[in-house]
């Protein structure tokens, strides 16, 4: 399929979706390991795993058709989660998936879990983290894949739990974490709870991310939103069923981190084509596009590039812009930002004038590097 830039058409092809800089703001690290990794990990550490071959672990963590709601597919992490209770297992872990976000060409990661998930065998919180922010560093010296940590919460856990982890959060701003999330089970378990972590995380100037509208109405957004003052949300599929919300979110330029194909495996939404991403797109919403679970999903930001562009109408032009607010809605300073967005914005046009049809020249390519700059600028 091809996407109309300019006077001329450029093919839409993996090659060069793979190529065009990205961001991935919502990527949770227990569900992101390699299905390789998983099995060696499992055989290492003599932890009895669902299937012995790749093909029979494939089919257990990767729920894909057979998954029923989100509570099913979040029982895949019991399984990922066997075999990330020591420090060289997590920093294995988050190392190869950096590397196998710099491989598409992830410019910036954002890798989401909660510490509390992997003390198992006694691990202390901080050796946890400082775990995964070695295993990140050294991907970034490796490939220069910039990335940061957003320590999460969980909604079904004791809420001092929280409290602990924001605690953690906040002693490790500046030094790798950006964020702070609530994840987990929505249904009977409101953000509400965990106020007293949150205002920790804000009295303290962290940024603040909720999972809220993926399984549950919009009044979980509105609760993550005023009662919790997040930043960002994570997939607000169910935001539609709100105008009055869906505008306040819009004008605020609050971000909502969208998943697709998790959407769709976890019935949040029925399939791709009904899924809101481009209707929030086409209205102005400041949407992102993320895997959030590589592994469980069976993705990668280049598989939700060419879903979102053949599924549910992306133009090219479209799927740039989408790119850029990736970067706006990145929790990094200011300034910081903005070099990044100059950066990435000339990286754009350069990939896009390189996979211009040879018979357009370079003029198409100009044009398009031109809409796109233009488009993202009021996003």
């Amino acid at each position: 399929m091809t996407a109309n830039t300019g006077p001329a058409a450029i093919p839409v092809t993996d090659e060069l979706l793979r190529a065009l800089p990205k961001t991935d703001l919502h990527c949770h690290l227990d569900g992101s390991l390699r299905l390789g990794t998983l099995l060696e990990l499992g055989e290492a550490q003599g932890v009895r795993l669902p299937a012995d071959t790749p093909e029979g672990l494939a089919r257990a963590v990767r729920m894909g058709a057979q998954c029923e709601s989100l509570e099913e597919y979040l029982t895949a992490f019991d399984v990922t989660l066997s075999v990330l209770q020591t420090e060289d297992a997590l920093r294995r872990v988050a190392h190869e998936l950096a590397l196998d976000c710099a491989a598409e060409n992830v410019r910036y990661l954002e890798v989401r879990y909660s510490p509390v998930l992997h003390t198992r065998q006694g691990l202390k919180p901080t050796a946890i983290v400082d775990a995964v922010l070695d295993g990140l560093r050294a991907a970034n010296r490796e490939t220069g894949i910039r990335s940061n940590v957003i320590i999460c919460g969980i909604r079904h856990i004791d809420p001092q739990t929280s409290v602990r982890l924001a605690e953690l959060a906040v002693a490790y701003k500046g030094k790798g974490v950006v964020g702070f999330d609530l994840a987990g089970a929505e249904e009977g378990h409101p953000a509400r709870r965990h106020r007293e972590a949150v205002q920790l995380i804000l009295d303290n100037n962290v940024n603040v991310t909720i999972h809220a509208g993926e399984a549950f109405g919009p009044e979980s957004i509105a609760q993550a939103v005023h009662t919790c003052g997040a930043h960002r949300i994570g997939h607000g599929v169910r935001l539609r069923e709100n105008g009055d919300l869906l505008n306040y979110l819009n004008d605020h330029r609050i971000p909502l981190e969208m998943c697709p194909s998790s959407n769709v495996q976890t019935r949040s939404v029925a399939d791709y084509e009904s899924h809101p991403l481009k209707f929030y797109f086409d209205f102005g919403l400041r949407v992102t596009l993320n895997t959030d679970n590589r592994l469980i999903t069976d993705t990668s930001l280049t598989k939700e590039l060419r879903l979102a562009h053949e599924r549910m109408g992306f133009t090219l032009e479209d799927l740039c812009t989408l790119l850029v607010q990736g970067f706006k809605s990145a929790f990094l300073p200011f300034r910081e930002k903005a070099e990044l967005l100059r950066d990435v914005n000339a990286e754009i046009a350069a990939v896009l004038a390189r996979f211009a049809a040879p018979a357009a020249g370079g003029r198409a390519a100009e044009e398009a590097g031109a809409a796109v700059t233009a488009a993202a600028a009021v996003r």
